[in-house]
């Protein structure tokens, strides 16, 4: 019998190998996962198959990109259906067609801009985009910054720099937005999630998070935020419970809904060991991309990494 985790409105029922890989392929990881307006789901992956997509059910559709992206980091369907990737090894965004017509490129590969030098790129990490079409750039890695750019690519505006104060960051890591307008940063090692107007002025904070790393909201006016969280890195911590790896579902305030996960990093069925990235079809079903490869020497330093690690799942709404 399947697993059910969760509480409230939010319970899900773990599907196990849900996705059918062709034969000898692998993810490796998926760093992120977005789907379209007919729920095909699309992975961005580490492997040597960037974008692996499936049709709801599971079933393998079609995939592409294929020597493109270095390392893979987020992705995100615009209203119009198409992919927003962006590639934090390569230093790029990319607007692509669904199967996988460049339509945009911000950046310029392999070319990153200084390390804190404020300008784009160093290591960006998720894109967003305005009610106007408006595309925000999390950056990320080798910058502070949010970068908010025209619909043509034209840069706008950017705010942020390194710090722990309103509007600071300590790595950018991913970046959503509502039919609002509003725009939600993950202020990943400062744990919290920091909330602005269109214009990057500073509102407000979501606390009590840990190292939050994958965001999602559905495009709507008072959204519900899922929040893929990390758990702890520091030798001296790294066995303490309730600090994740754990998903968490809040309201447009930042209040807890609900909250799943092991007390520590496990690939036991209802554990996680890196929530990278998620999404949530039309039916209410989540799905959510694990880091595992790469985090598995820092959460099992004395076990050998598997060659294929869990690190895509879907949870089906209860309902």
């Amino acid at each position: 019998m399947a697993e059910i985790v969760g509480t409230g409105d939010f319970k899900y029922r773990i599907v196990e190998n849900w996705a059918k890989l062709p034969d000898g392929w692998s993810f490796k990881e998926v760093a992120a996962v977005a789907v379209d307006s007919k729920d095909n789901v699309y992975c961005f992956t580490r492997g040597e198959h960037p974008i692996i997509v499936f049709d709801r059910d599971g079933n393998f559709l079609r995939a592409w990109g294929e020597g493109q992206y270095p390392r893979a980091h987020g992705i995100h369907t615009g209203p119009d259906d198409s992919l927003y990737l962006t590639d934090d090894g390569g230093h790029f965004v990319r607007k692509c067609s669904l199967d996988g017509k460049l339509l945009l490129e911000i950046g310029v590969p392999g070319k990153p801009a200084p390390y804190m030098s404020g300008e784009p790129f160093h290591r960006c990490t998720h894109t967003a985009l305005s009610p106007k079409g408006e595309i925000y750039v999390s950056d990320g890695y080798g910058n502070a910054r949010v970068h908010k750019y025209s619909p043509d690519g034209k840069l706008l505006m950017s705010w942020g720099e390194p710090g722990t104060g309103p509007g600071e960051f300590n790595i950018v890591h991913n970046i959503c937005t509502d039919a609002e307008g509003w725009v939600y940063v993950a202020d990943r090692e400062n744990h919290r999630v920091q909330v602005f107007d269109g214009n990057g002025k500073y509102e407000t904070q979501w606390n009590n998070l840990h190292r939050p790393c994958g965001l999602y909201m559905d495009y709507t006016r008072h959204p519900v935020c899922y929040i893929g969280e990390l758990g702890p890195s520091m030798a001296v911590n790294l066995k303490s419970p309730n600090l994740g790896p754990r998903v968490s579902i809040v309201d447009h305030e930042g209040k807890l809904l609900s909250r799943f996960g092991d007390p520590h990093a496990s690939l036991g069925p209802t554990g996680f060991i890196g929530p990278h990235g998620m999404c949530v079809d039309s039916r209410g079903d989540l799905y959510v991309g694990e880091v595992a490869w790469t985090l598995w020497p820092g959460v099992f330093a004395d076990q050998p990494r598997p060659d294929n690690i869990r690190c895509f799942r879907k949870f089906e709404k209860v309902r």
